[in-house]
């Protein structure tokens, strides 16, 4: 029997915190199920709510396992590797899709058995199902601000963004849960670059 390649993933928030108890029992687990570390992987002082292209290791985590230099990530907790389950939920998928299994230990999330892949689909689904719920308060709040800046189904004035649609993109930016701004910018039939601009003057992590 092949012994299971697995690369550990730590990351801290702050540099004056450390990732070895993390290392210290990932290992022992290791250990203890006869798997072979392979690979270590440690974003230090790095917060968990930055997007991939802020997290070097977790960039070259997801481009290796696309490698398939390992078999198992395996990381101390979820909010090591995000803090939204949209971002969480994303890379499961991209792992599942590379065959690469996931062991998270304080959750005791195993992909490697089939209740621990029954866990993953169903939190997928739990995800998609909350995106869908977003998506549709967006379009009903936008739908409201632009009811309310109408009269007689005419615009009163031409403001290039009327305040109460701008209100609705800022309410969407902070409950967007991982809803991608181009999604935000076609549901308020603002351009693109628009919903960037509101993201940043509301110094928001793309």
């Amino acid at each position: 029997m092949n012994t299971k390649r697995v690369a550990l993933y730590l990351r801290v928030s702050t540099d004056q915190q450390t990732t070895e108890n993390q290392a210290q029992r990932l290992r022992a687990v290791a250990e203890c199920r006869g798997w072979t570390i392979v690979q270590c992987y440690e974003d230090a002082g790095i917060s968990g709510a930055k997007g991939r292209d802020k997290r070097p290791a977790l960039d070259q985590m997801l481009k290796d396992a696309s490698r398939r230099k390992f078999d198992i990530l395996a990381v101390w907790s979820l909010d090591r590797l995000g803090r939204s389950l949209a971002d969480l939920v994303s890379t499961f998928q991209h792992l599942e899709a590379c065959g690469v299994d996931v062991f998270i230990d304080q959750q005791s999330l195993d992909t490697t058995t089939p209740a621990g892949r029954l866990l993953f689909h169903v939190t997928a689904a739990f995800a998609q199902f909350e995106r869908e719920i977003i998506v549709a308060r967006v379009k009903a709040g936008i739908a409201r601000a632009q009811a309310r800046g109408t009269k007689s189904g005419r615009k009163i004035g031409r403001p290039k963004i009327p305040p109460r649609t701008a209100e609705a993109i800022r309410l969407a930016l902070v409950a967007s849960h991982g809803l991608k701004t181009h999604a935000i910018a076609a549901e308020a039939g603002v351009g693109h670059a628009t919903v960037q601009r509101i993201r940043r003057a509301m110094n928001l992590a793309a």
